[in-house]
Formats: C-alpha cells, sequence, structure tokens
C-alpha cells in the first residue's frame, strides 16, 4: 500500500533525473569536441573572460597569444568557446552619404551636453 503512495513520485524523481543527465552530457560532448576541433589561429575565450589567439596546441594546453607578443599557457578545460567573426551578416553602409550628411550638420553642435569648466572635488 505504502509503495502505491511513492511510485508517482519516484517515476517523477527518476525522469528529472534522466533528463538531467541527458542534458549534462550533451553539454560535455559539445565542450569535447570544441577541445578537438581547436586549431592554431583560432580567436578563443576562456572561461574567465580572457579573449586570445592559439599560438600552440598540446594534449592538455593551449598556448594563447593575448597581446602582441605575450603568449601564456592554459588548460584546454578553460576554453568556453570560440570566437567566430560574422562577416556576411555586416552590410555596408554608403560612407559617401554619412559624410555629406555630416558635412550639412557641421554648422549644428552635435552634443547638448554642458561642459563643466570647474570640478567640485579639486582643492585650493
Amino acid at each position: 500500500m505504502d509503495l502505491v503512495i511513492f511510485l508517482p513520485l519516484l517515476i517523477v524523481m527518476g525522469a528529472f533525473m534522466f533528463f538531467a543527465s541527458r542534458r549534462q552530457k550533451k553539454a560535455m560532448q559539445a565542450t569535447i569536441d570544441l577541445h578537438n576541433s581547436l586549431q592554431v589561429g583560432d580567436r578563443i575565450h576562456t572561461t574567465s573572460g580572457l579573449q586570445g589567439t592559439i599560438t600552440g596546441i598540446g594534449d592538455d594546453y593551449v598556448d594563447l597569444e593575448i597581446a602582441p607578443g605575450v603568449v601564456t599557457t592554459w588548460m584546454k578545460l578553460a576554453v568556453r568557446d570560440r570566437v567566430v567573426d560574422d562577416v556576411d551578416g555586416v552590410e555596408v553602409e554608403d560612407d559617401d552619404a554619412d559624410f555629406e550628411e555630416s558635412q550639412s550638420e557641421a554648422s549644428e553642435p552635435r552634443s547638448k551636453a554642458t561642459e563643466i569648466a570647474d570640478s567640485p572635488n579639486t582643492k585650493d
């Protein structure tokens, strides 16, 4: 009798655990696929938010160039994702039309902001 009462609860908990573990396995497989597809020259983000370009790859590490001439070594597990440049989705605007508009509005000030000449935080 007591088993009949707890059976629906056990079924719901079992289903939840099944779907949660399935989602975790998919995420882990996506991370493994990313790490296996890394190549020298790829731009990446690390889990700490740093962007860099891969200059060398080992079994468990990557060398990242984070500034010109500055190369650091990171574990592959720290790579979060690859930076993808979206060149196809960028629209090229007509620069001549923008230039002509800016020249016609050159007599008007662009900003209505007021400049503060004296700083209240300075000591005399």
